[in-house]
């Protein structure tokens, strides 16, 4: 949620957000609640003077008038209030100013691809026959199974097996041993030449559903089609760990010298995809349950812009350790999402499909999100502000999945594991139909 302060000072940038990001918001009824606040605000507040000037006095009589006149004041200030707030939720976050301004993802700017594109054969991996997609390779391999999991479960669920299980077990090894060790955050930074601190990441197992009031104080309830919701329960499925580790330090004042706070919980995730139809309907790119590990972030308000570039450098280091072509994205304005500052995006190279793939994204919100979440930190000056946050994917399992098993094929439908991960799949260097 934006600062009311803020919009009052900059009503021209508030309004080339909402339209930019493709939102309906009615700010002067904005600005005129803000100013009706601030003025019921002053009334209560003189009411309250009076009512202790006459009960000082004694003069029971007047105390009586300023206590219904109190009363009413005050529920005139609600009633503004309740209104303010509900479109103040509505406003979306004001993008960074090097955002490029598009009305969808066909305005998004590709940063840097990785190996260079100049290099041999482009950084891509060269087949002596016609690779395959993820879906005939897993089904020829007996490790994926769609077709039982919709007579169980319906369209977009699958079953995974075997040694595809264990290849997903061994990306959660990966994400754990290089984020909670502080060596191999220096290496990080040390390639990727940043200003940060080396803290580790904290591994957390979190809940995976939530109160749906605190999923829209995350500003990630809506679309509510998008979310599996319990209404007898009023609770939510979570999309991504980050909704559950975002209101970590809700309502809370965290003292300064404590920041960065880092996280990394791998879970399950769930989607509708209610906008989904007819996309993506074979293999497992676009599934309602899927598998994730997400990091967030609190900092300091001037570190928050290097943490994202920290958390986008943490995934380019574990794309590179698995060895698979990426290119790294910035998301336009009409392709972002509503609470994000900035968004990056990392986009994997499927050989099987000829295209390149969402595998990643990297959200840093500023303090939009802190300031609904009620997550402040305290300065050591003994000021307190909303905290910075970041969120960022380090694998989505499912789609990092079919980046290896399309990128690694064989002529004989086998599967090479990457180099890094053998370790964690007893030394074996390959899958094959067993």
């Amino acid at each position: 949620m934006l600062d009311v302060t803020f919009i009052r000072e900059n009503p021209d940038i508030v309004r080339a957000a909402i339209t930019n990001k493709n939102r309906e918001v009615d700010l002067d009824r904005v600005l005129q609640l803000a100013d009706e606040r601030k003025k019921l605000a002053g009334d209560v507040s003189d009411i309250n003077r009076k009512r202790n000037a006459a009960q000082d006095a004694r003069d029971y009589e007047a105390g009586k008038t300023l206590k219904d006149e109190l009363k009413a004041a005050e529920e005139r200030y609600q009633v503004a209030e309740k209104e303010l707030v509900s479109l103040l939720i509505k406003i979306p976050n004001i993008p960074s100013a090097d955002t490029p301004v598009g009305p969808d993802e066909s305005g998004n700017k590709v940063i840097r691809q990785w190996p260079d594109p100049s290099s041999e054969n482009g950084g891509k991996p060269q087949f002596t026959f016609t690779p395959k997609a993820h879906w005939d390779l897993g089904k020829d391999l007996g490790i994926i199974d769609s077709e039982k999991a919709a007579e169980v479960s319906g369209a977009r669920f699958t079953y995974l097996k075997g040694d595809l299980v264990l290849l997903q077990n061994a990306l959660v090894q990966l994400v754990l041993n290089t984020l909670t060790s502080q060596s191999e955050i220096e290496k990080i930074i040390q390639q990727f030449n940043l200003s940060v601190s080396p803290k580790p990441f904290i591994p957390v197992n979190p809940p995976i559903m939530m109160r749906a009031q605190v999923m829209n104080r995350m500003a990630r309830l809506d679309p509510i089609d998008e979310r599996y919701y319990f209404e007898k329960d009023d609770m939510v499925f979570i999309g991504s760990a980050e909704h559950t580790l975002g209101p970590l330090h809700m309502d809370e004042i965290v003292p300064e010298e404590s920041l960065p706070i880092r996280y990394v919980a791998t879970t399950p995730a769930f989607r509708r995809e209610a906008g989904a139809a007819g996309k993506d309907t074979r293999g497992i790119l676009r599934q309602h349950q899927f598998d994730k590990a997400e990091m967030e972030v609190f900092s300091k308000p001037e570190d928050g812009l290097k943490e994202q570039e920290l958390l986008v450098a943490v995934q380019e280091y574990l794309m590179q350790q698995i060895k698979v072509p990426y290119q790294v994205v910035l998301i336009c304005t009409g392709d972002m999402g509503f609470p994000d500052q900035r968004q990056i995006d990392i986009e994997t190279w499927m050989p099987g499909q000829d295209t390149y793939r969402e595998t990643h994204s990297s959200d840093y919100v500023g303090g939009f999100q802190a300031r609904r979440l009620g997550t402040r930190v305290k300065r050591t000056t003994g000021e307190v502000e909303p905290v910075h946050m970041n969120d960022a994917t380090a694998f989505a399992m499912g789609r990092t999945l079919i980046a290896i098993l399309e990128n690694y094929q064989n002529e004989d439908g086998s599967i090479t594991i990457p180099e890094v991960l053998r370790k964690y799949m007893g030394g074996r260097e390959r899958i094959e139909k067993r």
